[in-house]
């Protein structure tokens, strides 16, 4: 992570702070492990995830005892329950019917399944503007690797309070904390009521007041535990490991190495950061197109800069706007060749800036490489003979109407090696393929050739020959030269069908038209067909 950077844009100094997430021993890795490397994990807790989702979504309900419940074995089982109703005594795992003996006014409501974990990914995706790498915990609670990322809101502490508060403000009760290990952080986050920031290789101390519970044990562990009157971690931490192994199984000494971080444990991040992205966070949200163009700017300088480095360029970016209020902007752009230009590049995102739409303010930029590639310098020539595709100038002329009209919008045909006219061409939109056919054809192709053959009405006197007349689009055409039939035969291994039989034809006004004759020659049944037209 780069330390904060000063724009030197007046007015702006104290609109951003930046951070370079290029972290190359998580190269190429979805899953890696905490390494001893000054670690940060941060677990928060979510104690009435459903609830506070529901409450969300309608707010009467607030004020209101209400529960979740779910079907198990033949009961209704509570499986959520908001702050009020746990103060009136309702417990997660109580039967419904018991729980309304104590709150008659209980308002009970359907789970269903997978909800705390899509509830759980929305919410994983908005912390990405505090870290890029976070993870979801089940059943409620998320996990991020913040390693590099709290001194950009100056303390440990004041990054927990920040993120809390933000939170709170969707409307969600959470509770965080910070430590070496996510063993750690966990148990703090959902057992302590003093420590939320664990200070570096204190995990021992952090752990000694915490119930057994705070480990991640199974359940028959802990009733174990419970009744030799083992209720503190600090009342077994130290007994042998051997005692401890044979009493309570190797998983009790997994989950105390987890917790101490002699024993890694896997995170799986949500999104795998790519290995080419700048994050900017601005310490005010962003509301002006001129903001947005000076990040927008910084963060190209930061990215090609690093890309000029190893020689490569762009060839697909995207830019991500995190929103105060939860939403995310973004756009995109593509190039025809890598490209490292900031000024070009930046000219590619302009045209889109317009479009997005920044709100109450935007409070973390992201700009990712989502393709490069290595820059082949090619030396400038002093004159051109023929067309050059490889062009620069070119290049950049397509980016451009690319980026104001779409990709789509932008084809190359080449030739390819078939007969059949729909399979003799190919469309593509890269400057860098190419075709070692050549275009001259002997026999003559129209420069239009339509997408699908059109029926027409012909005259035409014996087989053979081409036609006296035709009527096309109700216009009847008096054909006063012809050239062919040049018959042309389906590739077999690729399709059934029928031949054609094409003819090249000159009407009195001078156009000249492709015709053919499907199948063979049936006075009963001849089919003709145009297919292109020539200048």
């Amino acid at each position: 992570m780069h330390n904060p950077a000063v724009l030197n844009s007046p007015g702006m100094e104290r609109a951003f702070k930046t951070s370079n997430s290029k972290l190359k021993y998580y190269k190429h890795l979805e899953n890696y492990k905490q390494v001893n490397m000054g670690k940060r994990f941060v677990s928060i807790w979510f104690p009435f995830l459903l609830t506070d989702w529901l409450g969300i979504r309608r707010p009467a309900l607030k004020e209101v005892a209400c529960v979740f419940t779910a079907a198990v074995k033949g009961r209704i089982i509570i499986t959520a329950c908001n702050a009020l109703a746990s103060k009136q005594g309702i417990q997660i795992g109580m039967v419904l019917a018991d729980a309304r003996a104590l709150v008659h006014e209980l308002e009970a409501f359907d789970d269903k399944p997978n909800r705390n974990a899509k509830l759980l990914q929305g919410l994983a995706e908005w912390c990405i503007r505090y870290t890029p790498f976070v993870s979801i915990d089940l059943p409620d609670g998320i996990l991020l690797d913040a390693s590099g990322c709290t001194h950009l809101w100056d303390t440990e502490a004041h990054y927990l309070a920040q993120i809390s508060k933000r939170l709170k403000e969707l409307g969600y009760t959470n509770k965080p904390a910070i430590a070496d290990t996510i063993g750690t952080s966990w148990a703090v986050s959902r057992f302590s009521t003093q420590e939320f920031v664990v200070a570096q290789k204190r995990q021992y101390y952090a752990l000694l007041s915490l119930p057994p519970a705070a480990l991640r044990l199974e359940q028959s562990i802990l009733d174990r535990l419970n009744k030799l009157g083992l209720q503190k971690i600090e009342r077994f931490i130290q007994m042998p490991r051997s005692v401890l192994r044979r009493r309570f199984g190797e998983n009790l000494l997994h989950r105390i190495g987890q917790a101490m971080g002699d024993v890694p444990e896997v995170f799986n991040p949500i999104v795998v950061v790519p290995e080419y992205e700048e994050r900017l966070p601005c310490l005010e949200p962003i509301k002006t197109a001129t903001a947005i163009e000076i990040a927008i700017k910084k963060l190209l300088e930061q990215l090609c800069s690093l890309l000029k480095k190893e020689g490569l360029g762009l060839r697909s970016a995207e830019l991500k706007g995190f929103r105060i209020d939860g939403k995310i902007i973004r756009t995109s752009i593509g190039t025809n060749q890598s490209n490292n230009d900031v000024q070009h590049l930046f000219k590619l995102f302009a045209l889109n800036i317009d479009k997005l739409a920044p709100g109450l303010g935007v409070e973390l930029f992201v700009l990712t490489a989502n393709k490069v590639e290595p820059v082949i310098q090619a030396q400038d020539k002093l004159w051109i003979t023929q067309s050059d595709l490889q062009s620069p100038a070119l290049s950049a002329l397509l980016d451009r109407v690319a980026g104001k009209v779409g990709l789509a919008a932008i084809r190359r045909f080449l030739p390819q090696a078939q007969y059949w006219p729909e399979r003799a061409i190919k469309k593509t939109a890269a400057l860098s393929e190419n075709s070692n056919l050549p275009w001259h054809n002997p026999l003559g192709r129209p420069i239009h050739l339509l997408h699908q053959p059109e029926n027409i009405q012909v005259t035409a006197p014996i087989p053979d020959y081409p036609p006296l007349i035709f009527i096309y689009k109700g216009k009847k055409h008096n054909i006063k030269k012809a050239d062919g039939p040049e018959r042309l035969e389906r590739s077999w291994w690729l399709e059934d069908g029928e031949h054609r039989d094409y003819y090249i034809v000159e009407d009195d006004d001078g156009c000249r038209y492709w015709l053919f004759r499907a199948g063979h020659y049936s006075a009963e049944n001849s089919r003709w067909f145009i297919h292109g037209f020539f200048a």
